[in-house]
């Protein structure tokens, strides 16, 4: 990432074909990809429907990516990118430890609102397609294949981050890694279970339930 002044976030260049941030119509291709996962679903979307969406050819985004599932990794990686950016934002001249996990995990269990920093990216439709999507990035046959090229870096990098934070508050906590994975995966399924199975979540009036569960569930079990 450059200077505040002229932010950008890297994706891993094995993603990518040609990186998307290199011309006007790469940008508008993940500016249209964006809108159209979010509206139709991972499953349901195709580069023929993207073509469309953005007044483009459907070779013109396979000189781009190579497929479909590449270019939700390149979404994913963008986004955990983005989200350490605003946790080192968030931590910086805070000396506590135990204050900036607490700021780390609201940060990362928090209601997502735009980022003018960003405006080529709609950062809340695309935290609801990590939401709901995200899993189908490692949760299939070529995981170790990707991973040995680096698509999970910035993810890891991220959850390594903050469990170092819990290992200044409690050096002895033999769980820092699973600690932190457990809770971005766990707030993505309450988030998901608050807008569609509210029965399988606690909504509480004028509290956000998800950052006050999961910040009390990380103190207590780094406590004891």
């Amino acid at each position: 990432m450059d200077s505040l002044h002229n932010i950008k976030i890297t994706v891993n260049e094995n993603v990518y074909v040609k990186d998307p941030e290199s011309s006007e119509l790469g940008r508008r291709i993940i500016q249209g990809s964006i809108l159209l996962i979010h509206e139709i679903g991972f499953e349901a979307f195709t580069f023929k429907k993207l073509g469309a969406e953005v007044g483009t050819t459907e070779a013109s985004i396979y000189r781009y990516f190579v497929s479909k599932h590449h270019l939700l990794v390149y979404l994913t990686l963008w986004y955990w990118g983005w989200m350490e950016y605003r946790i080192i934002l968030k931590l910086t001249n805070i000396d506590d430890p135990t204050e900036r996990l607490k700021r780390a995990i609201h940060v990362l269990t928090e209601k997502i609102e735009r980022d003018t920093d960003f405006s080529q990216i709609d950062e809340v439709k695309l935290n609801q397609i990590v939401v709901a999507e995200s899993s189908k990035v490692y949760l299939n046959k070529q995981v170790d294949r990707d991973n040995s090229v680096g698509f999970f870096k910035p993810y890891k990098e991220l959850v390594h981050r903050i469990g170092n934070i819990i290992l200044e508050i409690n050096p002895n906590f033999k769980y820092p890694h699973m600690l932190v994975s457990t809770i971005i995966e766990g707030a993505h399924h309450q988030h998901f279970f608050a807008e569609h199975l509210p029965r399988l979540t606690d909504i509480i009036d004028g509290e956000d339930a998800i950052s006050n569960f999961y910040t009390t569930l990380a103190i207590r079990s780094i406590q004891e």
